[in-house]
């Protein structure tokens, strides 16, 4: 299956996409980003050079994903969310050396307008809400909301919020072991 680009879209020489990829109006990908399999890249997207987006990643509109940001397999990433790479930045410093990684683990959502310190790695299936601003890591399954971003319950990995603690089954069927401080898929 061929990727998918849009006329508008700037696609440097030496760029990988994957299969089935999807890439909309106005996006640039830089040369050395590497993008998985049928992933969608909504419009208005900026890719940098050392960026890993998995497969099945969904890059909602207005998003850019800076250099030495990685995206696992099935991560969204909500309309307009932000990405940083320098922890301190000032126009007159270049930091470029001082680049901080940030990963996102597979099955991850962040919610729109959501900031992403960098530095920061987002659990497997972790839910970040809507506006929220997370300077610090996050744990698997964690619903992450406010500004810092606090833990406020656990969500399954279909989407929907875990409620109640020790053993808990989800609509869904799935079963957790959930305590203060972690939830556990079993």
């Amino acid at each position: 299956m061929a990727i998918d680009v849009h006329p508008t879209a700037i696609v440097d020489a030496g760029a990988v996409i994957g299969d089935g990829t999807r890439i909309w109006h106005w996006v640039h990908i830089c040369a050395g980003a590497r993008i998985g399999k049928a992933c969608s890249l909504g419009q208005n997207v900026f890719v940098g050079n050392d960026v890993t987006i998995g497969n099945n990643v969904k890059v909602q509109n207005g998003v850019s994903v800076y250099d030495a940001v990685t995206l696992e397999d099935d991560v969204f990433c909500g309309p307009s969310m932000v990405f940083t790479n320098v922890y301190n930045p000032r126009s007159a410093i270049n930091r470029k050396n001082e680049y901080r990684r940030t990963l996102v683990k597979k099955g991850a959502t962040l919610g729109a307008n959501c900031t992403i310190v960098c530095g920061s790695t987002i659990g497997e299936h972790a839910f970040i809400g809507a506006g929220a601003v997370v300077n610090r890591d996050v744990p698997p399954y964690a619903l992450m909301l406010g500004v810092p971003a606090k833990p406020r319950g656990w969500m399954c990995s279909c989407g929907v919020q875990l409620r109640g603690q020790g053993q808990v089954r989800c609509a869904c069927g799935a079963r957790y072991q959930i305590d203060d401080a972690n939830c556990r898929r079993l």
